[in-house]
């Protein structure tokens, strides 16, 4: 018997090739531990009441009173982020675009993102503290906005600087104005970028619990996930983890179109 098995051993040994493939079983292996078990578990609390299968935790999360109104609080504080953030991210890579110096300029704004988000935090209140500055929505905001612009210029800045600059050459040998170039050429051209930012900044803003409890104490959906696993309501925890989901999913089905062209095609 233990011939046999030294013999299989030996010959799954000799076997073996070193594929590329071989190189994705680590990562494989890591997905499945940390990514879909996790996943998997948060999906069957979701529907387990008492060692049972039940609506309950969605029933628990509508009618506590309190979670629904989180949502929306943090819905609006994400909206309100990812539109600042655009509406400064934009011209920023759009004037960086048009610079031989800009990659080096996006750097310096990637160069934040090296340090840890709670330590900016951090120092982003010890900034309002030092001036005075009450806590408060507010600063939320500000603090979204810091820390988050940077993966709105990343891929705005990415996508402008690949647009072919034949197409406003040929806008203006046209007749086009400058607006009217922009408008019509570069915009609908830059909407993969600019779905990849909202995308990018929205979905953290959302989420996220620690810059909320920093810099103004203000309750955000994040917060109120944290605090259901960690008062031990992992159901309703894990029924709010799946709607944070739902929001990844659907934002990815946005970036899987805007990657391949399509929205940018059909305003055309």
């Amino acid at each position: 018997m233990a011939k046999k098995i030294r013999h299989r051993i030996v010959a799954a040994i000799k076997g073996f090739r070193l594929t590329r493939s071989v190189f994705s079983y680590p990562y494989i292996l890591f997905l499945l531990l940390f990514v879909v078990t996790p996943l998997v578990l948060i999906l069957v609390n979701a529907f387990i009441v008492e060692d049972k299968l039940s609506l309950g935790n969605f029933i628990d999360l509508v009618t506590d009173g309190a979670s629904l109104p989180t949502l929306f609080t943090s819905l609006m504080v994400g909206i309100i982020t990812t539109i600042i953030c655009l509406l400064v991210g934009y011209p920023v890579a759009y004037i960086l675009s048009k610079r031989s110096s800009g990659k080096i300029i996006v750097l310096l704004f990637i160069l934040p993102m090296w340090v840890n988000f709670l330590i900016r935090t951090l120092a982003t209140r010890a900034i309002f503290e030092a001036l005075k500055i009450d806590l408060g929505i507010g600063t939320v905001i500000f603090g979204m906005v810091y820390n988050f612009l940077p993966f709105m210029i990343l891929p705005l800045h990415t996508t402008l600087s690949n647009i072919d600059k034949s197409f406003s050459e040929a806008a203006q040998d046209l007749g086009a104005d400058p607006p009217t170039v922009f408008l019509k050429t570069v915009l609908p051209l830059s909407l993969p970028g600019i779905i990849s930012g909202i995308t990018m900044v929205f979905i953290p803003t959302v989420s996220t619990f620690a810059i909320s409890q920093l810099l103004g104490g203000t309750y955000l959906f994040g917060d109120s996930i944290y605090n259901k696993f960690n008062n031990g309501m992992y159901g309703v925890g894990s029924v709010m983890s799946l709607i944070m989901l739902l929001f990844v999913i659907v934002s990815n089905m946005f970036i899987g179109k805007a990657n391949k062209g399509e929205v940018a095609r059909n305003l055309w």
